[in-house]
């Protein structure tokens, strides 16, 4: 398929607006996660899960995919995403920032072991409706699970009185800088006398009904994030679409690759991003979630819409290098590190696994 100047410019064009807009929203979804964690009292972490790990861009695509007719793509698109995760959101992250962090073993059990569901299903070659029912009812307490041992100080992945400790020291920082420089402006210009009384009672009313309602604001910011990540990745799918359609793969092959690229571009941002910023517990988040969201509800969603086939290329391709990377990322995980080895390792797992999509 040809395309002309002008299409490829206004592609790129929208393909870089929605990457930008990502990432500003990856950024400030973040810092509204940790924030919203501290003043609620609940896990970072399990929110991280939530509402990171719940890819509905994916779950679009290939519900679009099934009620069109394709369910051979939509598949693709499961398998094809927590590939993206796998080997090129956590790959970048070790080879641009490697990280330290101790995952406690419970998480590591559900990372590794909810996929034998989905594989276990699909061995007949088809999942059918009724698989589709207990793969979606299967999510909701690996949900709970995960809730439940957040909960729990001894299983705890990072509590939120730790992260508001970091919170604190940090605002303390600033709070003793812009002092600082309040004093260098007092000694210049002398004191400021000019007060309004009824500013000082408003600025006050508002900080009081702003601590209130804290927690409940700031993941109201987390979920406007997620709004423009949401936006940002359509627009990123829809400028790549027209700049990648030359590969001119079908079915699986091009659900796992082409379709599946375009949309986790947020992915990426969602987990190299909290490694970059020091707080590596919510990439995990965002990992340990998206897998557990892939092969139970995302997967049983589409064949509650059309039962799908699960033979051929999806046990001789698919599931060996998606058990592969899933072990390669648990075994980061339970070591503690994930450096710059562990990440050439995983980039180079995922350009296989896009030439294994072009070669069967």
């Amino acid at each position: 398929m040809q395309f002309g100047a002008p299409g490829v410019l206004v592609g790129a064009v929208v393909f870089l607006v929605g990457v930008v807009l990502v990432v500003e929203s990856v950024e400030t979804f973040v810092e509204a996660i940790a924030e919203s964690a501290v003043a609620l009292g609940v896990s970072a972490f399990f929110l991280t899960v939530l509402l990171a790990g719940t890819d509905l861009e994916n779950a679009v695509l290939g519900l679009a995919a099934v009620l069109d007719g394709l369910p051979a793509v939509a598949l693709g698109t499961v398998f094809g995403e927590a590939l993206f995760i796998f080997g090129v959101a956590v790959g970048v992250a070790g080879v641009v920032t490697p990280f330290e962090t101790r995952v406690p073993r419970p998480y590591l059990l559900l990372f590794l072991g909810t996929p034998a569901l989905f594989f276990a299903l699909a061995m007949d070659g088809t999942l059918t409706r009724f698989d589709g029912v207990v793969l979606t009812g299967a999510y909701l307490p690996l949900v709970v699970a995960v809730y439940v041992l957040e909960a729990g100080s001894s299983t705890r992945y990072l509590a939120s009185e730790e992260l508001g400790e970091g919170v604190a020291a940090g605002d303390g920082g600033r709070e003793e800088e812009e002092g600082e420089g309040d004093g260098d402006d007092e000694d210049e210009g002398g004191f400021d006398l000019d007060l309004d009384l009824d500013d000082v009672v408003e600025s006050e009313r508002l900080d009081a009904l702003r601590e209130r309602h804290e927690g409940w604001y700031r993941l109201g910011v987390a979920l406007l994030a997620m709004a423009g990540m949401t936006v940002g990745s359509e627009l990123a799918v829809s400028g790549a679409r027209g700049l990648l359609s030359a590969f001119d793969l079908s079915g699986l092959a091009f659900g796992a690759t082409v379709m599946s690229f375009v949309a986790s571009l947020e992915e990426l941002a969602l987990t190299v991003e909290p490694v970059r910023q020091g707080r590596p517990h919510l990439g995990v988040g965002n990992v340990v979630g998206s897998a557990l969201f892939f092969v139970t509800a995302n997967a049983g969603v589409l064949a509650l819409v059309r039962p799908i086939d699960t033979g051929g290329a999806v046990f001789t391709v698919h599931w060996p290098f998606f058990l592969l990377t899933l072990v390669v990322v648990a075994g980061a995980f339970l070591r503690g590190r994930v450096g710059r080895p562990v990440g050439v390792l995983l980039l180079g797992t995922y350009a296989a696994y896009w030439g294994a999509n072009y070669l069967m």
